[in-house]
């Protein structure tokens, strides 16, 4: 369905990075805004002079970028802005607030308290539709509990209620989609939409994002920063399917998305009213899951700078090692220590995995015998199975030889399947690794 009338807006303020609650706001006003074929506009509430910075600026729009969250107007990355109804920075837009200002004064709905100038709010109840609360009243008739609002302080700079209500007016925003802890200030904004002669957008408040343990996210807690995803090795489209299920779900509770799935089903109906609890470990398991999705080379690709950063140099079979571990592993970080071994013909021995190998005192003869047998072998498609057929040559049942032999050639307990350790190696590798682990043993 394509609404040109539809347009949604992200206003972030640019006094640190992207936090995964304003994250999660700008995704469900860009779904919406997909969703229905409309406009996905940000601004820039950069008014606070003293904390914004251009660094938290500029990761606010990298974040975005990141998630694929683009926006149809606003400021670009090459320093110019995209859309009609500019500036996008609260800064430079100070004239089109005195305008509406002067409109307040001129209706008499503004007074001078102290140098300060308040709006005079019309002493009713305001009610409004919700589109995910529902239905919320606020009663303005007592003054004492809702006094007038300052729009203007003393120093002539306008404050965020008044700002945001003409942003939105002058941007034609049509729906305004954010966190709850705004509900109780939509009325006041509603009424300055009414004293402003025009037609409010529709709200809808989404749920608070709350810790596992229930408290509040704050930005210092695991996971708060957006910038801190891609450095901890998560997919772009994971944290965006993540991110798309605290407060919403689709009706056939799937979990694992891709983005064009995600805006075929996203609506607002399918907002939840309680809080959406975060959850590291279950950010890591959607992560996997898309991970698995990947076809190997672009798996590969995606993990090299990964691998690069730990220190080694990708060889030649590079693509086939990282396969080996893609259904193995969570994160891309996970991925050098994954496939280390098959890097480092030095590699090291898990203590405990090698020392369970030293108990069993049939192990070394065992290996022995394998590494005969391997090297007689034409056929290297065999080698797996030449594991089972040494061990039941010997007496001995296949699992008794598997582990041994998976310790012999990666030093590790756990890791990708025997054949494919075995296919990756090759013949001569193979037994070098198998012999050095008789002699490793011969020595404890």
């Amino acid at each position: 369905m394509n609404d040109s009338s539809i347009r949604t807006r992200f206003a972030p303020s640019p006094t640190g990075y992207l936090h995964v609650g304003g994250a999660r706001t700008a995704l469900f006003n860009w779904l919406y805004a997909r969703k229905h074929g409309g406009s996905f506009v940000l601004r820039v509430e950069d008014t606070d002079e003293e904390r914004n910075t251009d660094e938290a600026r500029q990761a606010i729009f990298d974040g975005m970028s990141w998630l694929g969250l683009d926006w149809d107007e606003g400021p670009q990355a090459n320093g110019q802005t995209t859309g009609e109804f500019g500036p996008y920075f609260q800064s430079q837009r100070k004239a089109l607030y005195d305008k509406w200002f002067e409109k307040l004064q001129a209706d008499d709905r503004v007074y001078e308290d102290d140098g300060a100038w308040r709006f005079r709010f019309e002493r009713k109840p305001v009610t409004m539709q919700d589109l995910i609360c529902g239905e919320v009243t606020i009663d303005y008739t007592n003054v004492d509990n809702t006094p007038d609002m300052v729009i203007r302080r003393s120093d002539g700079s306008y404050v965020f209620h008044f700002v945001n209500v003409v942003d939105d007016l002058e941007m034609k925003i049509s729906h305004v989609i954010r966190g709850e802890d705004h509900l109780m200030n939509t009325p006041k904004h509603l009424q300055l939409f009414e004293a402003f002669g025009v037609e409010p957008p529709q709200y809808g408040h989404i749920p608070l994002i709350l810790n596992s343990d229930g408290s509040k996210m704050s930005k210092r807690d695991t996971g708060a920063a957006v910038g801190s995803y891609n450095e901890d090795g998560y997919l772009p489209e994971a944290v965006f399917n993540f991110l798309s299920l605290l407060g919403w779900s689709p009706k056939d509770e799937s979990e694992v998305m891709t983005v064009a799935e995600i805006i075929e089903r996203f609506s607002l109906e399918a907002i939840v009213r309680s809080p959406a609890k975060f959850d590291v470990e279950k950010c890591a398991w959607i992560n996997q899951q898309h991970l698995m999705q990947l076809s190997p080379d672009a798996f590969a690709s995606d993990a090299a700078p990964f691998v690069e950063k730990a220190g080694f140099t990708l060889p030649e079979n590079y693509s086939q090692i990282a396969a080996s571990v893609q259904e193995k592993v969570r994160l891309l970080t996970e991925v050098p220590s994954a496939i280390a071994f098959f890097l480092d013909p030095a590699y090291a021995y898990d203590t405990d995995a090698l020392n369970k190998v030293r108990n069993n005192e049939a192990a070394a003869g065992l290996l022995g015998q394998l590494a005969d047998s391997l090297g007689s072998l034409d056929d290297w498609t065999e080698a797996k199975a030449c594991i089972g057929a040494t061990a039941k040559a010997n007496g001995a049942k296949p699992g008794q030889l598997m582990f041994p032999t998976r310790i012999a050639l990666s030093g590790q307990g756990g890791g990708p399947d025997l054949g494919d350790i075995l296919n990756i190696l090759g013949k001569e590798e193979s037994i070098r690794r198998i012999q050095r682990t008789v002699q490793e043993l011969s020595q404890g």
